[in-house]
C-alpha cells in the first residue's frame, strides 16, 4: 500500500469516527431535549460527505457499526420526536434481507454521486424525514458525460448495463418483499387472536407494519426515478453522439426494467403477466411425442 493511499484511508476513518461521534451525540440531545432536536442534526449535517453508506459485493450494503447501528439509532429518536412510527421489535431475517436489498434499488444510479447518496441514507436511517420527492433525474447523464470514455459508445452500454443489473435486482426483492408482507399479515392476525394485548404490542406491530411497507413503496418509487434517468440519458445520448445499434440497446435494456418496474408495482404477482389463455397441454403419452415406440402389448 503507497504512503498516499494510507493517508487517504486514515482521513476517511477519522471522518466516519468524527461522523458516528457527531450522529451519537445528536441521538443523545434528541431523546433528552426533544426541542432542541433540529440543532442536534445540524453537525451531522455538515459531515454528510462521511455518511455513505459502504457498498460490498454485488453492490449489497456492506456491514457498518455507523450505518447499522449508531445512524439508526439517532434517526430512530428523532423520527418519534416527528410523530413518526417506531417499532422496537427485533427484525426478523427476512425483514433485514429486504432492508438490504432494498437499499441497491434506493440508492442514487449514479455511485459518483456522493451528495444525493448521502442525503439517500441520511433519509433510510430517518435522521431526515423522508419528503416524498425525488431528486433530479438529470444528474445521472452529467455524471455519465463527465466520464473520459475512449469511445462515446461506452456511456450507451453503461446505461445499459445499468439497467439490466436494476431489472435483475427486482425478482429477488419481489420475492422477499412477498414473504414479508405475508409475515406482516399473521402478525396482525396473531395480535387479533390475543384477548388482551399490551398497548407497547399494539404500537410495536403496526408501527413494524408501516415501516416494511415504506421501504416497499420507497424502492417502487426510487425504480421509478431510475427509469426516468435513464431514459433522459438515452434522449440525450442519441442527440449529443448519435449511435443507432447503441441506442437499441440500451432501448432494450431500458424496456427490460421497465417491465420489472410494473411488475413490482403491481404487487410482485408471478404467473401470467398479460392475462392471454394458455392452451392445456396434453401429455405426450397420447401424442406420440418424439420418436417414442408404442407401448409393447403383453
Amino acid at each position: 500500500m503507497t504512503k498516499r493511499r494510507a493517508d487517504v484511508d486514515r482521513k476517511r476513518e477519522g471522518a466516519l469516527q468524527t461522523c458516528a461521534q457527531v450522529a451519537a451525540g445528536a441521538a443523545r440531545t434528541a431523546r433528552l431535549r426533544p426541542q432542541l432536536a433540529l440543532a442536534a442534526l445540524l453537525p451531522a449535517l455538515l459531515l454528510v460527505a462521511a455518511c455513505q453508506r459502504p457498498t460490498g459485493d454485488f453492490g449489497r450494503a456492506a456491514p457498518s457499526v455507523l450505518h447499522d447501528t449508531i445512524l439508526p439509532a439517532a434517526g430512530d429518536e428523532l423520527a418519534i420526536n416527528r410523530g413518526e412510527p417506531v417499532s422496537r421489535f427485533n427484525l426478523t431475517d427476512d425483514e433485514k434481507e429486504m432492508r438490504n436489498r432494498a437499499w441497491s434499488l434506493i440508492r442514487p444510479p449514479s455511485a459518483e454521486d456522493w451528495i444525493e447518496g448521502s442525503r439517500t441514507e441520511l433519509i433510510r436511517t430517518r435522521v431526515l424525514p423522508e419528503t416524498g420527492g425525488a431528486g433530479d433525474p438529470d444528474r445521472y447523464y452529467a455524471f455519465l458525460r463527465s466520464d473520459r470514455y475512449r469511445s462515446s459508445e461506452v456511456r450507451y452500454d453503461r446505461v445499459a448495463a445499468d439497467a439490466v443489473a436494476d431489472a435483475a435486482l427486482i425478482p429477488p426483492f419481489c420475492e422477499i418483499a412477498l414473504r414479508v408482507t405475508t409475515a406482516d399479515e399473521e402478525r396482525l392476525r396473531a395480535l387479533g387472536r390475543r384477548e388482551i394485548s399490551t398497548g407497547e404490542e399494539l404500537a410495536g406491530a403496526q408501527a413494524r407494519v408501516w415501516e416494511n411497507r415504506r421501504y416497499m413503496d420507497w424502492a417502487s418509487q426510487a425504480l421509478r426515478f431510475r427509469l426516468v434517468s435513464y431514459r433522459n440519458a438515452i434522449d440525450a445520448l442519441e442527440i449529443e453522439t448519435p449511435s443507432s445499434g447503441k441506442v437499441w440497446d440500451a432501448n432494450t435494456a431500458w424496456k427490460k426494467l421497465a417491465a420489472e418496474v410494473v411488475q413490482l408495482e403491481k404487487g410482485c404477482e408471478t404467473g401470467n403477466r398479460y392475462g392471454q389463455v394458455e392452451e392445456t397441454q396434453r401429455s405426450r403419452i397420447f401424442s406420440n411425442w418424439g420418436t417414442e415406440r408404442p407401448a409393447p402389448v403383453k
